[in-house]
């Protein structure tokens, strides 16, 4: 064990991760040259397009050091604020951790927020410079910065250049000299963390697993501790570039295991596997649960497939262990899914997931977060969307999740970042200078504020020189209303949405001014209107598209005419009365992009 040496590689979004995998991997000849690419480790077609990774991959390094021969697992993860719950897990199997910081950007909020949940799990840290080869690398200022944030010793920084391979060997050798070895008892019962889970359609679920204490043996009988559930491990292994079976995998290692189990719900993400002969006494605990910030309503297109839908979900769960689900039912959109998201990238990510993978055509309704309703008899009802929202007369007081903003910029931009937030309702708590050039703001904002477009609208009025981070503070009492959509008279539960009474008047207007493009003509007019209980706060019409019935009427009586045309209200009315609106893909849409 002692030559073993679990790591990870955490950065802010950008700084270089998958590349310095890469490099890694083609350094140490772990990939043949015929398999390099650019992001290796990233294996889903999403993860190079939008040129970010999406999931934490494992992959096993051997590597000839001073004449020994060492095991490295590497783990490379996501850098965006909404797959942090990946970081979590993957820092929950390691030791150590390089800490990545592009010498262009210096240390952005994501850098500091990764390297947070390193501390709190105890791992060596090693500060890594990277792009030091580019023409606008500050490397002394960017030096001053991570010798203030951690603390170390300017000589403990790396140089590197994850591009050019500079530094590789450096990096390699800090990692084993720095880094400590894993603590374990191979004799003792078998103890091993399940951090993340694969779907295989021809092979069931297959498990990924750091074993703290003992053996895990093929053909051995397992018991995973959460759920009491035995099964047999038909093939256990570890993960190079595919997966490569072995007899046994010990204490301190990063493997795979094969069960044959076929149940999404079988196999928790934070679990602990043993065996049943000789069970570990107790379960790996400090495993955090996710907590979904964004909830929507997914809905099949057709109501048939609602099935279907279910399978791909509880398989892409396995993929995604962030995402949960629950069923709901819609009087516009039928049976569909109400899912808990960990921000609005991560929905996005899921539905085209669903779309490329799964072949699956969804609508997705308004997001919005969980609000706490209190009744008039004491009685406590978490809101996780609009149907669930008691009558107004009985609720005494409703309270909305808050979140600590931590944004990072130049100087020049604090004026239009001050003006964003405070026009979201946020609150300036905290604002510190790190340099010269750097100025770090806190806020405390509603989390409902920041759902839709906040991110962007960042980037877009700080010329995207803000880096953001965001963390959870609790509940606070607010003045949230219900608002509903009316067409025709008709609600349409799918368009309805909880937000703050101060805002509803102007996002009301915005809607309706939306939906009047987007819900085709019919033959009748259609009313199109935004209400909060009973109150009508905004509205508008689609005209009707009319025939003309008096074409065949030239000259004679106008009586004639009015006869025809009066014949032709009635049918409206008649029409008007059991006429349904049909409300496209694009009306959902449209309330995600009300600003543009």
């Amino acid at each position: 064990m002692k030559n073993i040496r679990n790591f990870c590689i955490i950065a802010h979004i950008d700084h270089g991760k998958s590349t310095l995998a890469d490099r890694l991997l083609e350094f140490t000849h772990t990939v043949n040259d015929r398999d390099m690419q650019a992001q290796v480790l990233d294996n889903m077609d999403l993860e190079r397009e939008k040129g970010i990774t999406i999931k934490s991959h494992a992959i096993q390094i051997n590597y000839l050091f001073e004449g020994e021969e060492y095991i490295l697992n590497l783990i490379d993860t996501p850098g965006h604020v909404d797959f942090s719950y990946e970081v979590s897990r993957a820092l929950a199997a390691c030791e150590g951790a390089l800490l990545l910081v592009d010498a262009t950007q210096g240390i952005q909020a994501q850098t500091i927020s990764n390297l947070y949940l390193a501390i709190d799990n105890d791992l060596e840290i090693i500060p890594v410079l990277n792009k030091i080869d580019m023409d606008g690398a500050m490397i002394g200022e960017v030096e001053d910065q991570i010798i203030e944030l951690i603390g170390c010793k300017q000589e403990d920084i790396l140089h590197a250049s994850a591009k050019t391979g500079v530094g590789i060997e450096a990096i390699l050798s800090a990692i084993i000299k720095r880094i400590p070895a894993p603590t374990g008892d191979v004799d003792a019962p078998l103890r091993a963390l399940i951090f993340d889970s694969v779907f295989n359609s021809f092979r069931g679920i297959i498990v990924y697993y750091r074993i703290f204490n003992g053996v895990l043996k093929k053909n051995d009988k397992i018991k995973f501790s959460n759920t009491g559930k035995e099964y047999n491990a038909d093939e256990v292994g570890i993960l190079k570039m595919g997966m490569m079976p072995k007899n046994e995998v010990k204490a301190g290692d990063v493997g795979y295991v094969i069960t044959g189990i076929k149940n999404a719900k079988e196999v928790k993400v934070g679990d602990t596997i043993t065996t049943t002969f000789n069970p570990c006494k107790e379960s790996i605990k400090g495993f955090e649960e996710v907590k979904p910030m964004v909830f929507a309503g997914i809905f099949p297109v057709n109501t048939d497939e609602f099935e279907e839908l279910r399978d791909c979900m509880e398989k892409l769960q396995l993929n995604d262990a962030s995402l949960t689900f629950e069923l709901e039912t819609s009087q516009a959109l039928g049976f569909g899914f109400r899912c808990g998201f960990l921000g609005m990238l991560h929905m996005e990510i899921i539905q085209e997931r669903l779309e490329r993978e799964f072949n699956q055509t969804v609508i997705t309704t308004v997001p919005n977060v969980s609000f706490y309703a209190y009744t008039t008899n004491g009685e406590k009802i978490t809101v996780n969307n609009p149907s669930q929202m008691p009558d107004p007369s009985r609720i005494e007081k409703i309270e909305e999740p808050f979140i600590r903003a931590q944004i990072i910029t130049k100087p020049d931009y604090i004026g239009n970042i001050m003006s964003l937030c405070i026009g979201k309702r946020g609150i300036l708590t905290n604002q510190s200078y790190l340099t010269p050039t750097r100025v770090e703001l806190s806020f405390e904002m509603p989390l409902t504020e920041i759902v839709f477009d906040f991110y962007d609208r960042l980037k877009s009025v700080t010329r995207g020189y803000a880096s953001f981070d965001y963390h959870p503070i609790g509940y606070r009492e607010s003045d949230i209303v219900k608002m509903d959509i009316l067409l025709n008279g008709d609600k349409v539960d799918a368009l309805s949405s909880l937000i703050h009474r101060s805002r509803s008047q102007e996002f009301g207007r915005k809607l309706c001014e939306k939906l009047k493009d987007l819900v085709p003509r019919q033959q009748f007019q259609i009313a199109i209107q935004a209400a909060i209980g009973a109150k009508i706060i905004s509205r508008e019409n689609i005209s009707a598209i009319r025939k003309d019935v008096t074409a065949k009427c030239y000259g004679g009586d106008i009586s004639r005419k009015r006869k025809l045309l009066e014949k032709q209200k009635e049918g409206k009315k008649r029409m008007k009365q059991i006429g349904n609106v049909e409300v496209p893909q694009e009306a959902f849409l449209a309330v995600l992009k009300l600003d543009e």
